[in-house]
């Protein structure tokens, strides 16, 4: 039966398998290391919650690598659930079984850096380094989470001696170099940056499984065309019951999203200073819903009727009842939730989305400076970038059309240099009076979980507009791509 589940899992029929692990296991419960493999394939499917069970039983039936369970049970409970004192002790627990297992310091140092506890986030990753010296992840997140203000820092000279070490995988040296880049640029040493950069985005593509980082844009464009065919105005005709012309103002659900690096964190953090106010940050409640329940995107749109979209929106809801019980607007802030507009009004008619741009060559060339996830092919290559960036224009550009007042858009420039001015229009597109408390982003009480974390937990700055300058020569092929395709902005 455990070969057999094993063979479905790998075959990708993840609810079979399941099926077979818990018949075994009615049998036969005393197998602690099935309910571990148990604990994994539910997380897998979204299931949160009765993943933590089966980890507590393989805990109670003395699974093998105790310190593993509890990191994974503090990762479901982080990550999922949003139980972050739970996660924590479930990490504390790991340590005490293995007082120095690296995985868990690392995600309790995350947690530290997603409550702005810099300097405690700080001494885990010097706590790893003082067992490890040579932990080469753990000083690149040292260095990301420090304040370095000159070229003389010990930190620069230890990740350029960290570069040249021996046994460096390609996965390292991008994460090294990323935080060398990053060091490099905020001293003033740009040429140096670029190159650095330029390595630390050579070796993320190097370090990608087969097939991952490649970006096919003809793909890409061809995914665009089926979203706005799709979904049209015929599509939320025969969604909807209700008149979409009625205004709404009670919104109970914004979903901020646009490019990557284009300020979406900045501005959920200023909305979340608002008493009625709850940051849910990066959910991924949509995209599981496209993967699990809606694959192939968008062909599947054709045949959704008001029955399933019923049944997806109720899914939603749930995760949101279970893990933000007590909110009355919540925030959902994923950047590449504008794949998923048409589809997330369908499911929920009452919803606003705000869509953050910023000039294209800061926006492009800051997604170039971040370790992006391989899923995100197109980060590794300013020209590929610079195509997405394009394709997302398009793609909002046609949300507008269709989504009318639902939607706004929110220029990160013009909120840096006049926040009240840009925030006021969004307040009240929100369903929202106006609060002093959001002009400083301080004044929210969300996580920032990002890679912008250290920015939005800080007043408001115009640090970040115009960085492109600095880079003007090296970004002049991007420019001229972006000006032949019709796209127009200020030097």
């Amino acid at each position: 039966m455990l070969s057999q589940a094993d063979a479905l899992a790998a075959d990708g029929r993840m609810s079979e398998s399941i099926e077979i692990l818990e018949q075994a296991l009615e049998r036969w419960p005393f197998l602690a290391d099935t309910w571990f493999n148990l604990g994994l394939r539910r997380r897998r499917l979204g299931r949160s919650h009765d993943a933590l069970d089966a980890y507590q039983r393989a805990l109670e039936y003395g699974a093998h690598s105790p310190e593993e369970i509890h990191l994974n049970r503090g990762v479901i409970l982080a990550e999922d659930l949003m139980r972050f004192t739970e996660a924590e002790r479930e990490y504390r627990a790991a340590l005490k079984h293995v007082p120095n297992y690296v995985p868990a310091l690392l995600n309790l140092a995350n947690l530290r850096e997603d409550e702005g506890q810099r300097d405690a986030a700080r001494a885990l990753y010097q706590q790893i380094l003082e067992s490890n010296p040579t932990h080469r992840e753990a000083l690149a997140r040292l260095a990301n989470c420090s304040v370095i203000e000159s070229r003389r820092d010990p930190l620069i000279e230890r990740l350029r001696r960290s570069l040249t070490s021996s046994g460096i995988s390609q996965i390292e040296r991008a994460s090294l170099s990323f935080a060398l880049g990053r060091a490099l640029d905020g001293v003033g040493e740009y040429g140096e940056a670029w190159e650095v950069y330029a390595a630390a985005n050579k070796a993320s593509k190097a370090s990608a499984p087969i097939g991952a980082a490649i970006y096919d844009r003809s793909a890409h464009e061809r995914l665009i065309d089926q979203i706005i065919e799709i979904c049209d105005e015929s599509f939320f005709s025969r969604i909807h019951s209700v008149d979409r012309a009625s205004p709404i103002t009670n919104p109970d659900l914004v979903l901020i999203c646009g490019m990557f690096r284009s300020g979406s964190t900045l501005v959920e953090q200023l909305l979340a200073g608002h008493p009625l106010v709850t940051a849910g940050g990066e959910l991924d409640w949509l995209p599981s819903i496209v993967r699990d329940d809606l694959a192939p995107f968008p062909a599947s749109l054709k045949s959704v009727d008001r029955e399933r979209v019923a049944t997806l929106s109720e899914r939603y809801l749930t995760r949101r009842k279970v893990t933000f019980p007590y909110t009355r607007i919540l925030t959902d802030k994923r950047p590449d939730n504008f794949l998923y507009l048409g589809l997330a009004h369908a499911l929920f008619p009452s919803a606003r989305f705000v869509v953050t741009r910023r000039h294209p060559l800061d926006n492009c060339l800051s997604v170039w400076f971040l370790h992006l996830d391989h899923r995100m092919s197109y980060g590794t290559d300013l020209l590929d970038i610079g195509h997405y960036y394009l394709q997302q224009e398009r793609l909002v550009s046609h949300w507008r059309q269709v989504l009318g007042t639902s939607l706004c858009s929110i220029d990160y420039d013009s909120l840096t240099r006049d926040p009240e001015s840009a925030l006021r229009p969004l307040l009240k597109h929100c369903g929202l009076d106006w609060n002093d408390r959001c002009l400083d982003p301080r004044n929210s009480s969300g996580r920032a979980s990002t890679a912008s974390v250290w920015q939005v937990r800080q007043p408001l700055y115009r640090s970040s507009s115009g960085r492109w300058k600095n880079y003007a020569r090296q970004l002049e092929p991007l420019r001229q791509m972006l000006l032949s395709a019709g796209l127009r902005f200020d030097d």
